[in-house]
């Protein structure tokens, strides 16, 4: 039997995941069908066997026999005389089957036929690398890190497969070391040179929405619906949830008992605060619950513009905005609205000193201990009277009225 050994080049197919057989066969087949083209000008009466188990190839070519000075095309018809020299009880409207040797087509052809064979086999491995993270574009993977660079990160799958990590897909805080372990989700495939680039992302919502998919099995079950999520990574959170079962509540069920589900998501954001709010169609209440931790005291809306304008009290002007205005830029982009916060003129919040501030006139002791009945600011101890100070702490008369002393005398100043 005339073959060639084709046992390394199934080898790389076997290797190369998820290529099926009738792939791999095809593949093969349309290789030694262009070799046959070029020898005989056409492969119309060749048919090439693929045995993928033995890892051998046979090519068989049939032509129909005629009478000798009878033949009009020489690829589909045989003279009867050179037939019988072949097999002797061949008869003339019979179909001469034989198998051509491989080594006929020469030595530079196949090695030829096997370049372009590990050729195919390399652009299948792309293809299908490609197609199955591009099917798998939105989905949270664990990968090991393999390299660390100033710009990006490059990790291993399972299999093997290279996936980068760029720093701007990266948590400020992230830290990363060679052999550990991390998640992250599928952003992107791009093509470099013909060459798929898997770019993975730990900074996009969708991340943090796998995660909680992951930890929430409400949502994992559809019950509960992330209706959007905001990020400035590392820093903090908005997510919006909606429950279709009046008996679920979101925002509990994603903060779990003591905040269970929660915190292992915070510890994978590197401490990202992470706020989750009841979503509504009300957009003057959704603004209200999306400036959390924040209380608002009133709100003035311009629907045309999508502009609110929101009025607090002076201790919660700070916390609307967030550190570095992280707060309010991201209540904005949860609602779509423009919103502006001003102190609440009306309400104006009485001026107060924490009593920590007087540590250097009051002894330590004395301040712990009207810290214990839940005195810690100067008004707060001289709200109360000083029999009702000395009914609740351990302290003497003449102690609170020299502690009572020290505030009234800070505020006159004031």
């Amino acid at each position: 039997m005339a073959s060639i050994n084709l046992i390394e080049a199934f080898q790389e197919f076997k290797d190369a995941e998820n290529i099926d057989r009738p792939t791999m066969m095809k593949v093969v087949e349309d290789v030694f069908k262009t070799l046959l083209r070029k020898k005989f000008g056409s492969d119309e009466n060749f048919d090439v066997i693929v045995n993928a188990e033995k890892g051998d190839l046979e090519i068989i070519r049939h032509r129909m026999i005629v009478e000798d000075g009878q033949v009009e095309d020489p690829l589909a018809q045989v003279a009867y005389s050179e037939a019988t020299k072949i097999e002797p009880d061949f008869e003339v409207g019979e179909e001469l089957f034989q198998e051509i040797d491989l080594y006929d087509f020469g030595r530079r052809a196949i090695l030829a036929a096997k370049q372009t064979l590990a050729s195919r086999i390399s652009d299948l491995k792309k293809n299908v690398l490609a197609k199955k993270y591009g099917d798998r574009i939105g989905e949270i993977i664990s990968a090991e890190v393999y390299q660390v660079w100033k710009k990006e990160i490059l990790l291993m799958d399972e299999e093997g497969n290279e996936l980068i990590l760029p720093k701007s897909e990266q948590i400020p805080q992230d830290y990363f070391k060679k052999g550990e372990t991390t998640r992250a989700v599928v952003k992107k495939v791009d093509m470099k040179n013909n060459n798929p680039v898997i770019i993975l992302s730990r900074t996009s919502p969708e991340f943090l929405a796998k995660l909680l998919e992951i930890e929430v099995p409400e949502i994992f079950d559809g019950l509960i619906v992330i209706k959007k999520i905001v990020r400035d990574p590392g820093e903090r959170a908005k997510v919006a949830v909606e429950s279709y079962d009046d008996r679920i509540d979101p925002v509990g069920a994603c903060v779990g008992m003591k905040g269970s589900r929660i915190h292992g998501i915070v510890r994978e954001l590197k401490n990202e605060n992470i706020d989750v709010i009841n979503y509504t169609s009300n957009i003057q209440l959704l603004i209200q619950r999306s400036l959390t931790p924040a209380k608002i005291t009133s709100m003035e809306l311009d629907t045309e513009r999508q502009h609110a304008s929101v009025y607090l009290k002076p201790d919660q002007v700070s916390l609307a905005i967030g550190r570095r205005g992280v707060n309010i830029k991201l209540a904005c982009e949860l609602t779509g609205y423009e919103i502006d916060v001003y102190r609440d003129s009306e309400e104006e919040e009485e001026f107060d000193i924490d009593l920590e501030e007087f540590s250097d006139e009051i002894e330590t002791w004395v301040i712990d201990e009207l810290k214990r009945v839940g005195c810690d600011t100067a008004r707060s101890v001289l709200n109360l009277t000083p029999e009702e100070l000395e009914r609740r702490t351990d302290l003497e008369k003449e102690t609170i009225a020299d502690v009572r002393k020290v505030l009234q005398a800070e505020f006159e100043k004031e």
